[in-house]
């Protein structure tokens, strides 16, 4: 199982000590304290303490900002102290119980150690975050059970750190709200391009360099990110809800491209120190979808595998794969496949959330069900779908999904209108049948995480409009009868009535955390104008006289930085 505390708690990027995602691991598993032989953690608190020490006397006394309980200045602080803090909150959650031997793996290797699980015997690995315990950027050849690191960027020599702090420049929350910035990429124009490339620029090493004229985090951290040579550059920072202007889109178009121009750089090199075409990407960078597919597009990788988890959600998994590989020496013995390794909850459960809220509902056999909703989906209606165990990581990959009919052009609106209540440049996901994948996309291998954004082929665009973003290009995800045979048998269901196996898939949540539980899932689908939630076998389209009330109760409310505060995009914007 792999599970997140958000999930739980329904705070979004909690920070807290995972206390109910581990008793349910622990419940569901059958374990107690003592069944654990030892735990992992994905960072190395001797060479974390060594990093933060270099970086306070490098500027001190101005670089003590860095030391402010704030963002990931607060979240270094407690990583130096990791060992300590993990023993502690385990006793007082737990009770006085033995708490097993505690491993620290260096951030980058537990990022790395996602090779372990991937299609691969040997392939290049490249980790890409914001930092790790010593390094920024990094790269390693993978072989069979063994990962060795081959070239690495400093901490503050950071591409994810850039993109972190101009997404706050542009008004949105660093550290989770860089897949925006991405999106309102694509409306943008090259005002800023040249000028931007004087801020990361490529080197004859095949690495990047940072040009810390323009930035000041390695002393002041988020309190300071910026030199005035960076707003003399590119104008004021937007404050949050302020309108978006057309150089706000410019600058996010620059960040976008020249990071995707450093990341395919980064490849090229490495494809010529090594014979293999294979390539692992991981670490935040890697949720990139868009630099990736320039990846496949621009250099001679022939096969690109990103894991669902590549941000820190799946450091603590790579954690331990490094532990039991690596230094353990174990031979690898599973391929990750899916992403559905969170909680399952019974019928019981689903019934009684049901019931709970007053809804009437009908359950009906699987041969049944697929029929109906596709026919649900065919005549435009929005369908809540919650099945089996929920996903790792931050894509909903059809067992906590929103489904829709991607051929109507004004669903994204709709769906926006009526459901999501989010910004209006950010595109929705077409999930595609993977056999059929390459009839709509540019693409030639499959995707099931949700980490490529490939061309729609022209041909098909008029086929399913709202699945194609401004750039003409789709974040995919190509689904196997295998690995979730439910899902694939609605695509499929969808395909025969329509012609068209391709669905709109979006996160089941508004401005919260994915949903978890049955209760999670009827309580967002009365908060929302979704038509259908489909829980399993049972089916329902009742909204319930007093459901709602006991369903706002029961909701977190949204960060002020999750509403959609953003007005529609200017004239100027012209879809492709």
């Amino acid at each position: 199982m792999i599970l997140e505390e958000e999930r739980f708690n329904r705070a979004k990027k909690t920070k807290k000590f995972p206390k109910l995602s581990l008793a349910s691991g622990l419940a569901d598993l059958g374990l107690s304290w003592a069944d654990i032989e030892v735990l992992t953690t994905p960072w190395d608190q001797r060479l974390l303490r060594a990093s933060f020490a270099k970086l306070l006397l490098r500027r001190f006394p101005f670089s003590l900002s860095l030391a402010v309980p704030r963002a990931h200045a607060s979240q270094q602080n407690q990583v130096v102290l990791l060992n300590h803090y993990l023993m502690r909150d385990i006793r007082r959650f737990f009770g006085n119980v033995k708490v097993p031997p505690i491993v620290n793996v260096a951030h980058h290797n537990a990022h790395a150690a996602m090779f372990f699980v991937s299609p691969f015997e040997e392939a290049l690995v490249l980790v890409m975050d914001g930092y790790g315990d010593e390094c920024s950027s990094s790269a390693y050849l993978g072989r069979g059970s063994r990962l060795e690191r081959t070239w690495t960027a400093g901490i503050m020599n950071s591409a994810g750190l850039v993109y972190t702090f101009v997404t706050e420049y542009l008004g949105f929350a660093g550290f989770g709200d860089e897949g925006k910035v991405m999106a309102l990429a694509a409306f943008g124009e090259d005002t800023f391009v040249e000028r931007f490339r004087d801020v990361i620029r490529p080197t004859p090493d095949g690495g990047y360099a940072v040009n810390m004229a323009y930035f000041s985090y390695d002393t002041f951290g988020q309190l300071r990110p910026f030199k005035h040579k960076f707003t003399a550059a590119f104008g004021p920072p937007r404050r949050p809800g302020e309108p978006l202007t057309d150089r706000h889109r410019d600058v996010a178009f620059a960040l976008q491209t020249v990071t995707e121009e450093i990341v395919v750089h980064m490849v090229r090199a490495l494809l010529k120190r090594h014979a293999t075409r294979n390539l692992c990407m991981t670490g935040g960078v890697a949720l990139n979808c868009v630099a990736n597919a320039k990846i496949l597009e621009q250099t001679d990788v022939e096969r690109l595998w990103v894991p669902p988890c590549a941000s820190d959600t799946g450091a603590p998994l790579g954690s331990a794969l490094w532990h039991y590989h690596q230094t353990l020496g174990h031979a690898r013995g599973f391929e990750l496949t899916h992403a559905l390794y969170g909680k399952a909850y019974a019928d019981e459960e689903i019934i009684k959330a049901l019931d709970e809220a007053g809804l009437g509902y009908r359950r009906l056999p699987q041969e049944q069900l697929l029929p109906r909703v596709a026919k649900d989906l065919a005549d435009g209606r929005i369908v809540g779908w919650f099945q089996g165990r929920f996903e790792m990581g931050p894509r909903a990959l059809g067992n906590r999904s929103i489904l829709a009919d991607p051929r109507r052009p004004d669903m994204r609106d709709v769906l926006n209108a009526k459901v999501k209540k989010r910004e209006p440049f950010r595109p929705f996901a077409p999930a595609v049948l993977v056999e059929r994948a390459h009839e709509f996309f540019e693409i030639d291998q499959p995707d099931p995480f949700m980490t490529l954004a490939p061309r729609v082929r022209a041909e098909r665009r008029d086929r399913i409009p709202a699945a194609v973003h401004v750039d003409g290009t789709g974040r995919i995800q190509t689904v196997e009868r295998s690995s979730n045979p439910r899902y694939y048998g609605l695509i499929e269901e969808f395909g025969r009535l329509t012609g068209v196996p391709v669905l709109l898939n979006t996160s089941f949540n508004r401005t919260e955390p994915i949903v978890a539980s049955p209760a999670d899932a009827v309580s967002c689908y009365l908060r929302t104008g979704m038509d259908v939630l489909v829980m399993g076998d049972f089916y329902t389209t009742d909204r319930g006289s007093g459901a709602l009330a006991r369903a706002l109760d029961r909701a977190q409310p949204a960060p002020a930085r999750d509403a959609p505060a953003e007005p529609a995009l200017s004239a100027r914007v012209t879809p492709s």
